[in-house]
């Protein structure tokens, strides 16, 4: 689905622009490892033509074969040896899901949310989600809990969403346990507490998520939950801004200008500010700080909003 991430933007505005984190697409994990499976066989060798036609000959003499269902869905959802379809892959993955797979029903319901649903898309989304979630898959159970915060536009129910990314963060979702640090962190739907917050992310940052390295930094640089250590938390927005993210970018910039954490290099600092620039991520105090490296003797934290 696409850019979900901020998993908070809605129920969580004020959380800051550390959540930024460009969120990926559903996953469409390898959907068969049998062995002799000449369709994904095909796949993975690049003949998608090859794959194409296996994987409908199997559906037509097995109409519950869910694998051969699953692998259509991706070749149109990737325009492998097809034109892309998200269409036709959204049916597909119906079809799969309406079969009992998990993987197609949490698909089918990912895809209904991708583009601003209405409310009967949005309900026939959150049930396909529960299927897929009765079956313990746990990209569901992140949607469920993005759904309870949204909640029809009403009021977010923090505490339902907490349970649903709890159960998510537990199964391995990565931004089921981002949201659930996030969750700590505020204090919504579960009592405030940066230790736990800082579990979550660090779990997250283990897995990756960049968002989850930059709120990690801002507990290590101010102490919160976890030791302070200003050398961690830049080496943690070090690495999130060479993964691509502004808001790491950003406050690495300001960690350079002041040497917090990182010797002082202006040069540097400035590179990166120039990078989060390219992601529209502009930030007057940091230029000023920049252009007149005496105003300031030492840099905001990075809990400080960026302007």
């Amino acid at each position: 689905m696409r850019k979900m991430l901020a998993i908070l933007a809605v129920a969580l505005v004020a959380s800051s622009m550390a959540a930024a984190q460009t969120k990926p697409a559903p996953a469409l994990s390898p959907l068969s490892t049998s062995p002799g499976d000449l369709a994904y066989g095909n796949y993975q060798r690049g003949d998608y033509k090859a794959a194409m036609a296996e994987a409908q000959k199997r559906v037509v003499t097995n109409p519950n074969d869910t694998p051969a269902m699953l692998l259509i869905g991706k070749l149109y959802a990737e325009g492998a040896g097809v034109a892309i379809d998200r269409k036709k892959a959204t049916e597909w993955f119906r079809r799969a899901g309406d079969a009992g797979d998990a993987q197609g029903a949490y698909l089918y319901g990912a895809a209904l949310l991708a583009d601003a649903p209405g409310d009967k898309e949005r309900e026939t989304a959150r049930d396909y989600l529960e299927r897929a979630a009765a079956k313990k898959n746990p990209a569901a159970f992140n949607l469920l809990g993005e759904l309870s915060l949204r909640n029809n536009g009403v009021f977010a129910d923090f505490e339902k969403a907490a349970e649903y990314f709890r159960r998510g963060a537990e199964l391995g979702d990565t931004d089921a346990k981002y949201a659930l640090g996030e969750l700590y962190k505020h204090g919504k739907g579960v009592a405030k507490d940066d230790g736990e917050a800082a579990t979550w992310f660090k779990s997250a940052v283990d897995d990756g998520h960049t968002g989850a390295m930059v709120e990690l930094a801002i507990l290590e640089f101010n102490g919160s939950g976890v030791p302070r250590d200003e050398v961690g938390a830049a080496k943690l927005l070090r690495q999130a801004a060479k993964l691509g993210n502004p808001v790491a970018q950003n406050r690495l910039a300001y960690l350079l200008a002041g040497g917090r954490g990182v010797d002082k290099d202006l040069a540097e600092a400035a590179r990166w500010r120039d990078e989060a620039r390219k992601a529209g991520l502009r930030d007057s105090k940091l230029d000023l700080l920049l252009s007149n490296p005496g105003a300031g003797k030492t840099p905001p934290s990075p809990k400080q909003k960026s302007n």
